[in-house]
């Protein structure tokens, strides 16, 4: 009996949307492949509403090296267009390192704009878009925008020199260490081996740090696969603050749905079919942005059918006589009948005594 009731519990779609979940967060840890060389793969991002300088600027580009952590914090202004933008990209990174393999970022409009995309695609660059409403995609870049001065300090304790170190092979000269750094250090014979050394050094202290990070994080993580033409509800808003698909207000419902999986992307990732109220909203998901809906499509009744009294019960009105019997008791015979209600729960109809429906519907009896 027990399981029974829960699987009915777990069927019903209103409790389904509205209710909090306690399980771990679905999908285990997925991470990018570690680069091969220097400002080989970048992690892209914006901050943005900041005090407007005396130059205008009130954004910040942050452009982040995966390997060696060094990043670029290119001040811009909001309202420049993404052909400034990339004009700024060419100068002060292409110029600077080369053309990246891959840049991994989120779905913001610059980076979803066909004149970025026409570039990259020009310059042989693959584009990592993260999935809708999943930043850990971005994490690079999120947690550089974050905690930039944790960054270096740990850049510093775990490897023993700067980003500067790492992206150049040498120290910087400086005139605080001017005696100390001479000609000889900085352009030795041994700097192109120190240099690939030190590349080694980090890919493989980054090997040992992710897989530390996967190991932990996949602890308090469970694994949810889904098949195609399965039906599942998506997350409205797990962050604070965000509102999404229109969604807004303490009382409305945590998810929405169900909508159908169409294609599995990998293995935490799935595209929906979305209808075309949402044709704005990119249809790929991560997999903590799912549930599974189990309720029955058939028992689902649109709040717009139901009607509701002023104490919220739902009303239920008889729709026509479809029998007449008489039940003979031991000392009496009582008229009976049976009549079909519209109910939207329980049995479509049920037996009546026959007085008591004629006083209070007595249109059913003309």
């Amino acid at each position: 009996m027990k399981a029974d009731i829960a699987t009915y519990v777990s069927k019903c779609l209103t409790c389904s949307k509205v209710k909090v979940e306690y399980q771990k967060p679905k999908g285990m840890l997925q991470q990018p492949e570690i680069p091969v060389w220097k400002w080989e793969q970048i992690a892209t991002d914006f901050v943005t509403k900041l005090p407007r300088t005396p130059s205008g600027c009130d954004a910040i580009w942050v452009i982040v090296d995966r390997l060696t952590k060094s990043a670029h914090f290119i001040p811009y202004k909001e309202t420049d267009k993404m052909e400034k933008l990339a004009r700024i990209y060419i100068k002060e990174i292409v110029s600077r390192h080369g053309v990246p393999v891959s840049i991994i970022s989120d779905r913001g409009a610059q980076f979803t704009s066909k004149f970025w995309g026409s570039l990259q695609k020009a310059f042989g660059t693959r584009l990592d878009l993260s999935t809708a409403y999943h930043p850990q995609t971005d994490g690079q870049s999120e947690r550089t925008i974050q905690t930039l001065e944790d960054m270096l300090r740990a850049c510093v304790i775990d490897f023993g020199g700067t980003p500067f170190e790492a992206l150049y092979g040498r120290k910087c000269r400086s005139p605080i260490c001017w005696a100390e750094v001479g000609d000889s250090q900085l352009f030795g014979p041994d700097l192109v081996r120190e240099t690939t050394e030190k590349i080694v050094q980090i890919r493989n202290r980054m090997a040992a740090a992710r897989d530390r990070q996967k190991s932990y994080a996949d602890l308090h993580r469970q694994t949810v696969e889904f098949n195609v033409g399965d039906k599942v509800l998506l997350k409205v808003s797990p962050w604070k603050g965000v509102v999404r698909f229109g969604k807004r207000g303490k009382l409305n419902p945590r998810y929405v749905g169900p909508f159908e999986i169409t294609k599995r992307i990998g293995p935490v990732a799935y595209e929906l079919n979305l209808p075309d109220s949402l044709k704005n909203v990119h249809n790929i998901f991560h997999v903590s942005n799912l549930k599974k809906c189990l309720s029955d499509e058939t028992l689902i009744v649109p709040l717009e059918e139901l009607e509701i009294d002023d104490k919220l019960q739902f009303i239920e009105e008889p729709i026509e006589i479809m029998d007449r019997e008489v039940k003979t008791l031991k000392h009496s015979k009582i008229p009976i009948v049976k009549v079909k209600w519209n109910s939207k729960h329980g049995p479509d109809f049920t037996w009546e005594r026959e007085d008591q429906m004629k006083q209070k519907y007595p249109h059913l009896f003309e």
